[in-house]
Parts: structure tokens; sequence; C-alpha cells
């Protein structure tokens, strides 16, 4: 058996997720903890006790869920005496969750995860001013017509629209300025839509003042060797390289998330089996559609794990 692990993104949040972890295991209740010195700020309480609305702050929910992965896998190291190095083959994260990736494999510390992703929420809600973008899921559309699609907008209404995320086979999230969008929309008549509920329009070039933000972000912090390969974003392929992978992490801000060509490029090297870590079942769920053979394993929930720690 070949084992991935797998870190959900923006959309997986939820109010009180990770609660029951919480409450159960004292290992995952330091990983709270930990996150709230690091940040100086109790976001384990906007986390548990908060409303929706200040959860989808996305300089809140990013390192939210990034926590909430950490805690649940702090308890499957504990419990089922997980060692990553021996038992993971890749380590791959949606977006915000390639950080959760990186910290599980040891390339980043958990307090420097969790500074990263509050000043790279901070810094992606701040690069465009709120109502000047949209984005929108194409669904049941082929990779190159959502190209074409968005090029045609672009071009249309002289604004930005470009692809953010390649996320499943037939869904394909397009990102830009909002005569853009609705232009894609208005071209995309053949298609099923559904606009995403965000504050800002990510992953496309619109997101570049972010990226230089984290540019020197990440050139203040350490960033180790991986115990395992991350299988990046932006190039939907692996990496243990330091330098590069701090180079792809600034890339992803503006760049697509290709994760159906990293699911694609995990069961090409005879991965059978994806645990996802965190909040949520998305990633389970739109990795089904790009490869129906592939077994997923949902943690997001004690019960599910002590269900997991059972067949091991």
């Amino acid at each position: 058996m070949s084992i991935a692990m797998v870190f959900p993104g923006q959309g997986s949040q939820t109010p009180g997720m990770g609660k029951d972890f919480y409450d159960a295991f004292p290992c995952a209740k330091e990983v709270f903890e930990e996150v709230d010195e690091a940040l100086k700020q109790k976001l384990s309480e906007i986390i548990f006790f908060g409303s929706q609305e200040d959860l989808t702050l996305t300089e809140n929910t990013q390192p939210a869920l990034m926590t909430v992965s950490m805690a649940i896998l702090a308890v499957l190291k504990k419990e089922a005496k997980m060692n990553i190095a021996e038992k993971i083959s890749f380590v791959a994260g949606h977006s915000l969750g390639e950080y959760a990736a990186l910290c599980a494999a040891g390339a980043l510390s958990l307090s420097d995860t969790a500074r990263l992703l509050r000043i790279r929420g901070k810094a992606m809600q701040n690069a465009v001013p709120l109502g000047k973008g949209a984005m929108v899921a194409l669904l049941g559309v082929e990779p190159k017509d959502a190209k074409e699609i968005a090029q045609k907008a672009s071009s249309a209404v002289k604004k930005i629209c470009e692809v953010a995320n390649d996320n499943a086979v037939g869904n394909i999230v397009l990102s830009g300025e909002n005569e853009a969008i609705e232009k894609a929309i208005e071209l995309a008549e053949n298609f099923k839509f559904r606009k995403l509920a965000v504050s800002a329009p990510f992953h496309c070039s619109l997101m570049a003042p972010a990226a230089k933000i984290m540019q020197d972000a990440l050139n203040e912090v350490k960033i180790h060797v991986p115990a395992v390969p991350l299988v990046a974003n932006v190039i939907a392929a692996p990496t243990v390289d330091t330098d590069e992978i701090k180079e792809l992490l600034v890339k992803q801000v503006t760049g697509t998330v290709r994760w159906r060509e990293t699911i694609l490029f995990l069961y090409g090297q005879k991965v059978d089996t994806v645990l996802e870590i965190g909040a949520g079942k998305v990633l389970t769920s739109i990795n089904k559609r790009t490869v129906p053979e592939l077994k997923g394993i949902n943690l997001s929930s004690v019960p599910a794990l002590e269900e997991y720690i059972k067949t091991l």
C-alpha cells in the first residue's frame, strides 16, 4: 500500500471544527495552544465559538484550517504511532493546505506556519479592493475550454480573468475582475456554473502584491528538507528542494492550483490511498471525480480517526 497525505484549503472551514479533538486529546489541545501563542491571539476561540463571518475572514481561515489539520495529525501520530517518513509516500495540500503539508512533513515549524498563513491571509485579502474581484466554478468543462473562456472574457472587456483552480475532472475555477468574470459566465453558456462566496479573487495575477509580501515573509523563516516529497500546486510534481519550495510558495499566490493533475500524478506513482487530514471532506470528494479507483479516507472527526486506526 502506498499512501499520500493531503490537506484541505479555503472552503472547508466550519465553526466548531476540531473541537472534538481538542476536548478528547491533550496533544491536539497543545497544537491549538501553540498557534494561539504564535499569533498572540485566541484563534482557537474564533474556531470553536466564533461566527461563520469571523471564521471566513481570510486572515483567520488560513491559519485556522492549518491548525485543525495539525491537531488531527498530532493525534494520528500519537495514537497510531504514525511515522510520516516511513508510512507516507507524498504530501500535498490545496492552496493554503500546502503550508499544512509542509508542516506535516517537518519542513516548517507549527509556529512559523501559523504566522506565515496569517500574513498570507491578510496579504491576499488586501491585494484587491473589496468587491472588485470574483471567482466562479465552471462545471462539466474541460481544461482547454476553461482556459479559452478565460482568455476570451479577458480580451473582450480588457480585464483580468484567469484559471485559478483545476480542481477535478469537470470542476475548474476562474478568478479575476468582476466584469471579466461576468463575461466568462456569459461565454460559458454551455456549462453549469457556481459563483463562489469569496472575499477576493485568489490565484490570479491580481494577487501579485500578496506574492511580493509572501516572498519577503518566506525569506525570514527556515525551511527544512521535508521528510517526504511535496507535490506542489503550481507544478503538480514532487520536490524536496528547500529553495524551490520557497519559490513555488510565492508563485502559488498568483498561480493555478493544479489539483486534478496532482491527483493524477499520485495515482501514476502507484499511490492507492489518500488520507485527507483536516476539516470537511472536499478533497476526498473531488479526488474521486478524477480517479474513481483511488481510495479516499477522510479524517475530519474523532470517530473517523478511531475507525481508521482500527484498520492499521
